[in-house]
Formats: C-alpha cells, sequence, structure tokens
C-alpha cells in the first residue's frame, strides 16, 4: 500500500471517528436535556428571565464544559486547545439541537420576537451542551477512550474531585431546580424539616463517599485520611459547594427573589438534596 493511499485511510477514518463522536454527542445533548425540553418553567424562563441572569448563567458554563472535556467529553483530547476546541463544539451541537428540538414542539415560532427565540434556545442549550459531553458516559464510546477518561477520573487530585462534585450537583439538580415544587416543598416544611433534611442529606453523601471507595477509586485517600478529615474534606465541604450552587441555581431562575432569608435557605436546602446526591456520587455516574 502506497504512503498516499495510508494517508487517505488515516484521513478518512479521523474524519469517520469525528462524526461519529459528533453524532453521539447530538444523542447525549437530547438524552441529558430532554426533561428539561419539556419543561413548561424553563419555556418560560426562556422568555421572562433577566439577560443579565441568563448571560452569567451561559458564561460560566464554558469553564466547566472544559474541565469535563478533559475527564470525559464527545472525543479524545490531548491538550488544552482540543478541551477548548470541544467546549464550543459541545456548546454548538446543544444550542442546534435544542433549537431544533423546540421548534419541533411549537415553543419556538418565526412570528416571536428574535429575542424571546434566542433567550429560550440559549437557556436550554447550557443543559444539552453539559449533556454533549457526558456523551460517552451516557452512551459509551471508544473502548480506549473511555478507559483513559476513567483513569483521569481515578488520578485526579482534591481540587479535580471538588470539580467532580460541581458537575454532578448541577447533573442531577438542574431538571428540578427552575420548577415550582422546589418552593412548594419548602414552604410545607418547618424548620426542624429542613434540619433533619440537610442531616440527611449529609449522611447519604458520605454514604457515597464510601462507595465509591469499594469501588476502588478512594483506596489511596482512605487508607491514609482518618474518618473526621475525610469527613469534613469531603462530606462537609462538598456539601457547602453543592449549598452554594443550588442558591446560585435559584436566584438565577429567579425562584427565590422577593422571599426572606429563612425560606431562602429552606429552599436551597432542598434543592441541595439532589444536588449533593449527584455531586457525591459524580464519579460513579459520570
Amino acid at each position: 500500500m502506497s504512503s498516499e493511499s495510508i494517508k487517505t485511510e488515516t484521513v478518512n477514518g479521523g474524519n469517520g471517528r469525528f462524526f461519529t463522536d459528533l453524532a453521539r454527542a447530538y444523542g447525549g445533548a437530547i438524552l441529558f436535556s430532554f426533561p428539561m425540553l419539556m419543561t413548561m418553567e424553563m419555556w418560560w424562563l426562556g422568555f421572562s428571565m433577566n439577560a443579565y441572569r441568563l448571560t452569567i448563567f451561559t458564561l460560566l458554563t464554558v469553564p466547566l464544559l472544559v474541565g469535563l472535556s478533559y475527564f470525559d467529553g464527545f472525543e479524545d483530547t490531548s491538550s488544552a486547545i482540543d478541551d477548548i476546541r470541544e467546549t464550543f463544539i459541545a456548546y454548538a451541537v446543544g444550542f442546534s439541537a435544542s433549537a431544533a428540538i423546540l421548534f419541533l414542539f411549537g415553543v419556538i415560532k418565526p412570528e416571536m420576537s428574535s429575542a424571546e427565540i434566542v433567550g429560550k434556545i440559549s437557556i436550554q442549550a447550557v443543559t444539552a451542551s453539559l449533556g454533549a459531553m457526558f456523551a460517552q458516559s451516557l452512551l459509551g464510546g471508544d473502548g480506549k477512550t473511555q478507559e483513559d477518561a476513567e483513569k483521569r477520573k481515578r488520578s485526579t487530585s482534591y481540587f479535580g474531585q471538588i470539580f467532580l462534585t460541581v458537575v454532578g450537583a448541577i447533573f442531577l439538580s438542574m431538571s428540578v431546580a427552575p420548577t415550582e415544587e422546589m418552593v412548594l416543598i419548602s414552604y410545607q416544611m418547618t424548620n426542624w424539616h429542613a434540619a433533619a433534611l440537610a442531616v440527611t442529606t449529609l449522611l447519604m453523601m458520605h454514604g457515597f463517599i464510601y462507595a465509591v471507595e469499594k469501588r476502588g477509586q478512594e483506596k489511596e485517600i482512605a487508607s491514609s485520611t482518618p474518618f473526621w478529615s475525610l469527613f469534613l474534606r469531603f462530606t462537609v465541604v462538598g456539601y457547602a459547594i453543592v449549598l452554594l450552587i443550588s442558591f446560585y441555581l435559584l436566584w438565577t431562575f429567579g425562584s427565590i427573589d422577593d422571599m426572606a432569608f429563612a425560606e431562602k435557605l429552606r429552599v436551597t436546602i432542598v434543592l441541595g438534596f439532589p444536588a449533593a446526591i449527584g455531586g457525591s456520587a459524580s464519579r460513579l455516574i459520570l
């Protein structure tokens, strides 16, 4: 076989793999964002959400996607440039997939203003782009690529594990964060209910940390660290981060505007429950 033929076959193989990865990214985007694409509150937010909050929400997605590209992503990357490139591809996938589905559902129509159309698509594109990055975890991928991603997750530093906690918290809480049920549940709770839920959440988080250990991903940390240190560094710190993320999401969606401090805290604790499960189990589900 001539060198020219080998070069052509390599290029064609690379292109074929890219389009396979791209198709997988679209599948991940739709699979992850589907509940939100069919949620009425998300349609309203695209029209009524403060533009300033939506802009911040979108911009903060960029570093999140870059980090996800390193740990997972829908294709293999070997440099920061590749991760940045994949980030913008993932956002483009999320934006176009959201636009197509919302159009098919009749949520966006040609007679709407451009601001309303862009707003409705943009808020969905954030979650859809995360789904595109989760494509390998959600749909599987090349065996070697998945193995390399798993090794990076296992060998990550403390701050890398905190990052995965952030991603997992967003992953599991986004589908319920904009709904009215979060506020309704908090109104049904007393302060004692909220305190009990917070303690239960902490215990569940620590249980998931030990589940990860049994899977063999935290053996070095568990063998060299006393219980109290592990509890403070991972469970307590993780829960504090989860509550901050929950509060930010509720603020972004306008769910806690005009509430008293105690009411805001209860809603944050309610959303912190699914967020904490996602955050502590991130290395099991991502």
